[in-house]
């Protein structure tokens, strides 16, 4: 018998279906010589300081630097009922093998080997390594089972991630709060972010416009522009000896070019195209193709490659044109050159991603809008890359106009190629008023046949007025691109990843800076908020440069290869931690008042760490005493979860109590109610809050 565990319920569910495990039970489903069970994300994490001992409860400079010897792991959250039962199929006679079914990545493999080692596990594992879940690639991939000891080094790998960014967050976090007694975020990936933000946001601000002012004519269909001059005397002169007579043509230049189709979608590219064309963000672009994924009509997502291997050329002009016909837009044959998507030697973990042959029996109406609208980017971008390549013809002539020059450019097509297949897509947004791309139409258009030497009149002349451009504000397709690059030039160039975070994580990282108050959204533009500009003001150039992310990536490959130890990656964690401990003892002077005061609202109840008065602000409840962390957030996940709003009764009793009891709280599984106690569950960092199902409402206060 082979327990099979996967990352998510729905994923479970689809594995089951196809081996056969149809009898239901608690956590999973059996059958066939399987059970299949399943993690909610991440079971087991990293400790909480607090759990190191009780001098870390507080947040205090004399308890920094926080360097666990041994590290401890926790259940996630109110996830233990799950964790039991793995550790229960884990433990039964019958099973002789464990299958780590978990998303096929650095991540998945951590979530699968944290909950084997935290059930202290010994059984042989089996690694399930898909990037599809249609059902012949999941028989496939039960078919050739990798032995799980092949991927020792990829959750090596993973494990220090996830313990470096321990140790350098909680640290940093701590350390410039306490300096600047305000509650100050600081992460490895999420701080160099916020810095390019931040430092684009003082580029726009400190940008001045300058106009300036071009003089144009117009003659014979012909429209020709000439140099930018700074005053408008300059250009009315200009215009006023050209304005009624002739132009000779002095040049034409033609040259025959073309342009490659696009390269197929990773993650980051798809990203940055649905915030340039639907305005979606990078966490929806995510969400949304993860349940095309899970409804197998998209391979896997979290990639950063844009090929495919050799052997899945054969399949794809099958593929390409089943798919392309069930757009509604587009019911045409395309032509297929798979080898301009096919290189083995630039996939690593996973192709591109595709969408599959799934979509051949789609009902578009069952899906939701968002995942339709990125499963049509799918199809469109498969087409389109295989497509032939679009050929152009580039014109400049040069006019002289009593004395001065003017300049015209065009472009005539030859062949549409790949762009005749994109066109139809951005017709049917614009149809639908959805596309959002700025760069949409702005192609010079073809320019008359013209021969040097010809003279044309009569010339009608004018004066256009402009002003220089400031940098553009970051967008989230502009950020991403920036956080692909950042830090590349400082990098080897055989460096296999480069940038900010990897393509399955910046997306989470924007969403933090925007939930922690960093920055704001405002449209489509990522704006900084003044909170977000004093960080920066006050941290280190070490823990706010791409440099440090970057470094850590490159070494963390090296880990993943078997060339690096985990414990020589660790040790220069901890070396970095020391020094901006150390370096740091007190707030630098001009910026020791950056923070504001937090806001007094009216008073709920007494701070159970330090007994000072929590009051109300729009966002939560706050200990009204800066030196003191303890926050209880109207927004937390725990309340949406159990369909319930922290209100000012709730956290009153919370705080005069320490539990309320509920009669109808929320089930996140199966959508029905049940009572229990909410208990307020404080170490010292981040408030928590666990569930008392044996304590039942005895007199004591109830929401």
């Amino acid at each position: 018998m082979k327990l099979v565990i996967a990352e998510k319920p729905s994923v479970a569910k689809s594995l089951a279906g196809v081996l056969g495990a149809t009898e239901r039970g608690e956590g999973c489903f059996s059958g066939g010589g399987y059970i299949v069970a399943w993690c909610y994300g991440h079971l087991v994490e990293l400790a909480r300081p607090a759990e190191y001992g009780d001098q870390y409860k507080r947040w205090a400079y004399d308890t920094l630097p926080i360097l666990p010897d041994t590290w401890r792991y926790l259940p996630s959250g109110d996830k233990k009922q799950q964790l039991d039962v793995l550790r229960a199929l884990m433990k039964q006679g019958d099973v002789d093998a464990i299958v780590n079914a978990c998303d096929a990545g650095r991540e998945g493999e951590l979530i699968f080997r944290l909950v084997y080692e935290y059930c202290k596990c010994s059984k042989p594992i089996q690694r399930l390594w898909i990037s599809s879940m249609e059902d012949a690639a999941i028989r496939e991939g039960f078919d050739k089972l990798r032995d799980g000891a092949a991927y020792e080094n990829l959750y090596h790998a993973a494990l220090c991630r996830a313990q470096a960014d321990w140790v350098a967050g909680i640290n940093a976090t701590r350390l410039f709060s306490i300096l600047y007694e305000s509650t100050l975020n600081v992460g490895r990936v999420q701080s160099p972010t916020l810095a390019m933000i931040v430092a684009r946001e003082a580029a726009v601000q400190d940008f001045t416009a300058e106009p300036f002012y071009t003089p144009v004519i117009e003659v014979e269909g012909l429209t020709a522009a000439g140099e930018k001059l700074a005053t408008p005397k300059e250009a009315e002169n200009v215009r006023a000896v050209c304005d009624g007579g002739s132009a000779t043509v002095l040049s034409v230049e033609k040259k025959g070019k073309s342009e490659a189709p696009p390269k197929l979608y990773d993650l980051t590219s798809l990203q940055r195209d649905a915030n340039r064309l639907l305005g979606y963000t990078a966490q929806q672009t995510l969400d949304y193709a993860q349940a095309l994924y899970e409804k197998k009509l998209a391979t896997y997502p979290r990639t950063d490659s844009r090929f495919l291997t050799g052997d899945m050329a054969a399949g794809l002009p099958e593929l390409v044109n089943l798919t392309a016909m069930r757009l509604p837009f587009a019911k045409v044959p395309v032509p297929v050159d798979a080898a301009q998507v096919v290189n083995d030697a630039k996939v690593s973990d996973h192709h591109a991603i595709l969408p599959t042959s799934m979509v051949r029996g789609l009902d578009w109406d069952t899906l939701p809008t968002g995942e339709r609208n990125i499963l049509i980017m799918l199809i469109v971008r498969l087409a389109c890359a295989v497509g032939e390549t679009h050929a152009f013809e580039t014109a400049a002539t040069v006019l002289e106009c009593s004395g001065f020059q003017f300049t015209a450019k065009g472009k005539t097509v030859l062949r549409e190629g790949w762009k005749a297949f994109d066109a139809l897509y951005r017709a049917a947004l614009k149809k639908k008023g959805e596309d959002s791309d700025p760069e949409d139409g702005q192609d010079d258009g073809a320019l008359p046949e013209l021969a040097e030497g010809q003279v044309l009149s009569p010339v009608a002349a004018s004066v256009r007025e402009g002003k220089t451009s400031p940098p553009k504000r970051y967008t989230e397709d502009l950020l991403l691109a920036a956080m692909e690059t950042a830090g590349a030039e400082d990098m080897p160039d055989d460096a296999e990843r480069k940038g900010l975070g990897t393509p399955a994580t910046r997306a989470g990282i924007i969403e933090k800076l925007v939930r922690t108050g960093f920055v704001e959204r405002k449209k489509k533009l990522l704006v900084p908020t003044q909170k977000g500009i004093n960080l920066i003001a006050v941290l280190p150039e070490e823990i706010k440069s791409p440099l440090l992310t970057a470094e850590w990536e490159q070494k963390l490959k090296q880990v993943e290869r078997g060339e690096l130890p985990c414990e020589v990656f660790m040790d220069g964690i901890a070396a970095l931690v020391k020094g901006f401990v150390s370096a740091h003892t007190a707030p630098l002077p001009a910026y020791a008042s950056l923070f504001a005061e937090r806001p007094k609202g009216a008073v709920v109840g007494k701070c159970p760490r330090c007994g000072t008065d929590v009051t109300e602000s729009g966002k939560g409840f706050f200990c009204s005493s800066r030196a003191c962390r303890f926050a209880l957030w109207k927004d937390a996940r725990f309340w949406q979860a159990k369909d319930k709003k922290l209100d000012k009764k709730i956290a009153a009793t919370l705080l005069s109590e320490g539990r309320v009891f509920f009669s109808d709280l929320k089930s996140g599984r199966t959508g029905k109610k049940y009572a229990a106690t909410v208990v307020l569950a404080d170490d010292g960092g981040k408030v928590n809050f666990k569930l008392d199902f044996e304590q039942k409402n005895d007199g004591r206060k109830s929401a």
